[in-house]
């Protein structure tokens, strides 16, 4: 038996001739639309459709005739079928959820984890567990945020995949009135945020590998050789890591990177594991003037808003990765406890003796120790990838439209520019690492914390806050977080600045939450700090 299905009219194609009872309806089957018939009264019949007699003008809507799902097209109270972005998104080569917790797990798991010690050491023991859950519970926080108002944009505006900056851009646009006037200054900030965090990211990641390696063939040599030698080896190896065509192919080389960061970070645990004293003979509470110290180290280590989006729109099932047991959730809790178990090891291993990367408080004649060096240069070489695929993808959007013809050809033109480019600034300012940690820490708490409170604010701003404003308060003191990061990280940074190239500390009224700065070491440990929130 054929079943048959009512579909409520919305405009009509012609007039529609009621019945004396005013009846009129379209009667849906397996095999299309039949005649019009009289089923069930759905028209008024108080007149209000009626003008001079003539019936008011509808159109008829139906679901398709084949491979269609009628009873969903009928599954909201308007008779309208809601739009579906992920079936209808198309990607050639779409990753896994495995893929995406892999390339999520490396852009989280960066150098900053070795200055977790020292962070944990401007903190307290006690303290130093809660504040770095209460870290991670506000980034990942943030980036779920982000993640949920781009699906309900993507159904607002019928798109299936948007980039951070898409998502800025159309939440103004598509916003309250008073604040679409924001929607291109909302793009070029997000843009130019995440260009100038990512591309100085990749640029300091070619000293970090150089200087990590540098270290150990020059114990084992004794000849010393200019860092911009070192750097200018690893041109030809990067560029060849950059024309990795997409994040399903780079899974494995992010997995890689995990493997060794992991095996460098377990014979790090090694170390710290022996010799342990009681905790309880620990500060469990620090000063409270070192706590803005803590949250600067902890949260751009932890931080990785630039790569939510690409990994989202590249997934086979995006609606994965967010949710209670979500690819972000899931992500995040496996690097929260391995970020408070080595500080909290390594600061009560080394006590006020930690500095700045916990790998320096290793004993350098150990082969151990200087394979964690080795192990920590390829996971960045390794990671660079994922870092660049943030800053290809911002510059190849805005130019990809000019290369029509030949496009794969000027596509790798460009990687190889841009790889190139990160390289001769490194070359040409192998110190640029704490003019990064300065844009490190505004573009990083710009993006990371602020941005994505002010999106959730404009998306929901039609359809409320929840009960008592709730999402109101709950933004607000995440935006005062974000603040208090954006501010101590960048006077930090400033101050570090003003260290390099000085010799000195600056005599400054520095308040004393610097008085002992984290970066207590040149060279590498300069550049690990200055990175920390990858």
């Amino acid at each position: 038996m054929k079943k048959e299905y009512l579909i409520l009219v919305d405009f009509l194609f012609k007039d529609l001739q009621l019945s004396p009872n005013g009846v009129a309806g379209v009667v849906l089957t397996s095999n299309g639309v039949q005649n019009m018939t009289e089923l069930e009264t759905f028209l008024p019949k108080d007149g209000s459709n009626m003008k001079d007699g003539t019936a008011a003008k509808y159109k008829v809507t139906v679901a398709p005739a084949s491979g269609g799902d009628p009873e969903a097209f009928l599954n909201n109270s308007d008779g309208k079928k809601e739009w579906d972005p992920f079936k209808e998104r198309k990607i050639e080569h779409p990753t896994t959820d495995c893929d995406t917790l892999t390339h999520l797990l490396k852009a989280s798991l960066g150098t900053g984890i070795l200055a977790m010690p020292v962070a944990f050491k401007n903190s307290g023991m006690a303290l130093g567990i809660i504040f770095t859950l209460l870290v991670a519970l506000v980034c990942t926080h943030c980036a779920y945020v982000l993640v949920k108002c781009a699906h309900v944009l993507y159904k607002r505006t019928r798109v299936t995949a948007m980039s951070f900056a898409d998502i800025g851009e159309v939440a103004f646009a598509n916003g309250p009135p008073w604040g679409r006037k924001f929607s291109k200054l909302a793009r070029i900030s997000i843009l130019g945020g995440l260009f100038a965090a990512y591309f100085g990211t990749c640029s300091v990641y070619t000293v970090i590998i150089a200087q990590n390696f540098q270290q150990v063939i020059e114990h084992h040599t004794g000849s010393p050789l200019n860092i911009r030698v070192y750097i200018s080896a690893f041109l030809i190896p990067l560029i060849l890591l950059s024309w990795v065509p997409n994040l399903k192919y780079l899974a494995p080389v992010s997995m890689v990177a995990n493997v060794f960061m992991g095996v460098g970070l377990g014979i790090t645990f090694y170390y710290l594991v022996w010799d342990l004293g009681s905790p309880w003979d620990m500060p469990q509470v620090a000063p409270l003037m070192n706590w803005p110290q803590f949250f600067s180290i902890t949260i751009f280590a932890m931080e990785a808003i630039g790569v939510v989006m690409p990994l989202e729109n590249n997934m086979k099932t995006p609606q994965h990765f967010v949710g209670i047991c979500g690819v972000l959730n899931k992500g995040m809790g496996g690097v929260t406890m391995i970020y408070i178990f080595l500080g909290f090891l390594g600061y009560l291993k080394y006590g006020d003796a930690t500095l700045g990367s916990v790998t320096l408080n290793l004993p350098t004649e150990d082969y151990a120790a200087q394979a964690v060096k080795i192990l920590v240069a390829l996971a960045v070489f390794c990671t660079y990838g994922l870092q660049y695929y943030v800053c290809l993808e911002i510059v190849w959007d805005g130019v990809k439209d000019r290369f029509k013809n030949n496009a794969k050809l000027y596509e790798y033109i460009v990687r190889t520019i841009l790889t190139t480019t990160a390289v001769l600034l490194a070359v040409a300012v192998p110190t640029i690492g704490p003019f990064l940690a300065l844009i490190g820490a505004l573009c990083f708490a710009f993006l990371g914390l602020i941005i994505p409170v002010f999106i959730e604010f404009i998306v929901y701003w039609d359809v409320g806050f929840g009960p008592g404003n709730w999402v109101v308060w709950k933004n607000i003191v995440i935006l005062i977080f974000g603040f208090l990061a954006l501010i101590f990280g960048s006077y930090t940074s400033i101050l570090d600045i003003i260290k390099e190239y000085s010799g000195q500390v600056p005599d400054l009224p520095i308040p004393p939450f610097v008085e002992e700065p984290v970066v207590q070491m040149l060279g590498n440990a300069t550049m690990l700090n200055s990175t920390a929130s990858l």
